[in-house]
């Protein structure tokens, strides 16, 4: 018997978000890239194919690749400003706006501030600590941080008076091979949050990038070192 003509499954098709994102992605971005201009994960992003998210960033993305193809716009923090008045946050069943996971950024009146980033935030920059950062250099605080990592990434030994902890109890070791260091206090007098500020402008608004170069400069880690938790306190110097 002659085969069968066999017809071809149709292409899947993208829905507008996912539509979008391809145009951007064709331009030269990535999708991380693109989760930063709306100040989403990348997760998100690829769910605009696999699980059809994402109607709610159309406009918001319409207006990016309008100013990209127009105007020739290329730099993430101009184009994620241009977004996020078209970015509306989702609803509940009742018609009440959803709450967003996250940890709120605050410095208190007298400039104590904390602001964590985990894994996922982590993969986009942890931009959400971007505003604490810069709020503290408008108040000309002083700035803190502690590092997760695996115990591999760092070159100095838990503990060393080279690094920034210098006693032991400023290092926390985790049963997954990974390590917590500290540096910074306000008994050795932290970092100018003005100097973070600038280095995390120079790194387009990636906090993450910020705080691996400085790690890397000052010789803590090795350049393949990869930051899994990033947490940033704040204190107004006495």
């Amino acid at each position: 018997m002659p085969p069968r003509n066999r017809r071809r499954a149709p292409a899947p098709h993208l829905h507008e978000a996912a539509q979008l994102a391809d145009q951007l992605q064709a331009a030269g971005f990535t999708k991380r890239d693109i989760a930063r201009i709306i100040d989403r994960d990348p997760s998100l992003v690829s769910q605009f194919y696999t699980r059809h998210k994402g109607a709610a960033y159309v406009p918001a993305l319409t207006h990016v690749l309008a100013a990209v193809q127009t105007a020739g716009i290329t730099d993430t923090a101009e184009l994620a400003a241009l977004a996020a008045p078209h970015i509306t946050r989702r609803t509940t069943s009742s018609g009440a706006r959803a709450r967003v996971r996250t940890k709120a950024v605050l410095i208190t009146p007298t400039g104590t501030g904390t602001g964590r980033a985990g894994a996922q935030a982590i993969a986009s920059g942890a931009t959400r600590l971007r505003p604490l950062i810069a709020e503290a250099a408008r108040q000309d605080l002083r700035l803190a941080f502690t590092v997760r990592m695996a115990k591999s990434g760092y070159t100095l030994a838990s503990g060393s008076r080279t690094d920034s902890p210098g006693i032991r109890r400023d290092v926390v070791q985790r049963a997954d091979h990974t390590e917590e260091r500290s540096y910074g206090s306000a008994a050795t007098g932290g970092f100018d949050a003005a100097d973070f500020a600038r280095r995390v402008d120079a790194a387009g608004g990636d906090v993450t990038a910020a705080v691996h170069g400085w790690l890397l400069e000052t010789g803590r880690i090795h350049e393949d070192a990869h930051i899994t938790h990033l947490e940033v306190r704040t204190w107004r110097p006495r």
